[in-house]
């Protein structure tokens, strides 16, 4: 039997470990045995907080044995509250078994999911899915439940296939004519993994303020086909109005300016956004379409990526690849409740919704007489149900007495490029002007196309400013050349 100094050396040992060599199932069999003697309660205590950023990498994997390992270690060693934060996000994870074991955490637990109630439902205390709230965090896994709870869905009065004039698609031969290829080819465009034969090629780039962004980019007949069913299928489908990102004459402007001259302006951000739209869920959108569910599947297919794991396992169910022409538009697409059900709170507490991608704006004209951690909860907790995590970290809340910026542009008293980067731009013009080109062209592959991209950048923002920066770079550019 193991003293208290000797657990809490190997504890200590195991917490500075890399999180990625097995640590959390060695620390899980130590906290295994319920009946464990009181030196393992102190040790669960001290290790439980050094243990927290190696659970939430755990469940950032993508490998589902790595996420079980943190829900084991959420169980075993965090406190309930502590636990709840953690599992609440996995109850509804695409893995089946990470799921059930979720589920059963939770019940081990006995957490009560606090999420806003499931208004599909009719309220019964005595009912096993629970009293005022029930499915709570559940909310949408069980399509086809048939509890005496679940009040009847209304027939759809809506026929898409008609109405937005979609492609008829009986089987998968239709499928195949549509996207242009052989029915043959179908099954090999939609090979999992990154390897030879496979539809993708996998890659990572380094994020802005750190980190690595995972990139599936589609091979040129893959990419072929999903532009097929972009143009001919999803462009076809409208999305919701408070949506701005990846729409035709939308942009980051139509995205700030209805939160310019606010009193607060609150930003908040989605954790994953196309990773957690998974194939179940695409699936399930062609369906609502009208689509049978052997086209439904194949398209779902064709437009999601399967990676393969370290011992060649491959992941199940696919997701939205990063670097897919079909992506933004699936994952908007995926976003019409969330933003229909945000968009209503918003008007509830009488502020103005947007959402640019997995950026999302919340904007009050005045200063609200209500807290505003309740209205907060209450969005986390509809982002929740609708399958999506927030990222807590990149959460602002901007007053007017500072600088107010959505989707990188100042919305204090209006739409605006930042004076810091205007100035910044204008001293690369003049430095031009002085110096040539040359000099200023560090950092950038095409500088001339940079020059002339972001003066139409600041064009579009501001027309008066843009119109005098593009006649200056164009003559900068005319100079260069002659």
């Amino acid at each position: 039997m193991q003293t208290l100094v000797e657990l809490l050396i190997e504890l200590k040992s195991l917490a500075d470990a890399p999180h990625d060599d097995g640590k959390l199932d060695r620390i899980n069999k130590l906290f295994a045995n319920p009946r464990a003697p009181a030196e393992y309660q102190v040790g669960r205590h001290y290790v439980s907080k050094l243990l927290a950023p190696s659970v939430e990498a755990n469940l950032d994997s993508i490998d589902p044995a790595q996420r079980l390992a943190g829900i084991g270690t959420a169980t075993a060693v965090f406190s309930r509250n502590v636990a709840a934060r953690f599992l609440r996000r996995v109850v509804k994870d695409p893995d089946g078994r990470v799921r059930a074991a979720a589920a059963k955490a939770v019940k081990h637990l006995g957490l009560t999911d606090v999420a806003p109630p499931d208004v599909r439902y009719k309220i019964d205390p005595d009912s096993e899915l629970g009293g005022h709230n029930p499915t709570g965090w559940a909310f949408g896994i069980h399509p086809n439940d048939k509890s005496r709870q679940r009040k009847p869905k209304k027939p759809s009065r809506v026929n898409a296939l008609k109405e937005l004039d979609l492609p008829r698609l009986a089987g998968v031969a239709d499928v195949a004519k549509l996207v242009g290829v052989a029915e043959g080819e179908l099954a090999s465009l939609m090979r999992p993994g990154c390897g030879p034969g496979s539809g993708y090629v996998e890659f990572e780039i380094p994020k802005a303020k750190g980190g690595a962004r995972r990139i599936a980019a589609p091979r040129t007949p893959l990419r072929k086909v999903q532009r097929a069913i972009l143009d001919k299928v999803l462009a076809k489908i409208p999305l919701h109005e408070a949506c701005h990102g990846f729409v035709p004459g939308r942009s980051t402007v139509t995205n700030a300016r209805p939160h310019q001259g606010a009193a607060i302006v609150i930003k908040l951000d989605l954790k994953d956004f196309f990773p957690t739209v998974h194939y179940r869920r695409v699936r399930g959108l062609f369906e609502s379409l009208g689509y049978n569910e052997k086209v439904a599947s194949t398209l779902a297919g064709l437009t999601t990526y399967r990676p393969k794991i370290g011992d060649k396992t491959v992941v199940w169910p696919g997701v939205l690849p990063q670097g897919a022409p079909t992506s933004p538009a699936l994952a908007n697409l995926a976003c019409r409740r969330l933003d229909k059900r945000l968009e209503m709170l918003a008007a509830k507490y009488e502020a103005t919704y947007t959402r640019y991608a997995d950026d999302l704006t919340f904007s009050f004209k005045k200063v609200p007489d209500f807290r505003i951690g309740r209205f907060l909860w209450w969005v986390d907790g509809i982002c929740q149900q609708e399958g999506f995590t927030e990222r807590a970290e990149k959460r602002r809340i901007l007053r007017s007495k500072h600088q107010q910026r959505v989707t990188g542009l100042v919305v204090n008293k209006k739409v605006k490029v930042p004076r810091a980067d205007r100035r910044r731009f204008r001293a690369i013009l003049h430095n031009c002007a002085k110096h040539g080109l040359e000099s200023q062209a560090r950092g950038h592959a095409d500088f001339p196309a940079y020059l002339a991209g972001y003066a139409a950048y600041v064009n579009m923002v501001d027309p008066a400013l843009g119109r005098r920066l593009l006649d200056e770079v164009a003559r900068l550019l005319g100079e260069s050349r002659g």
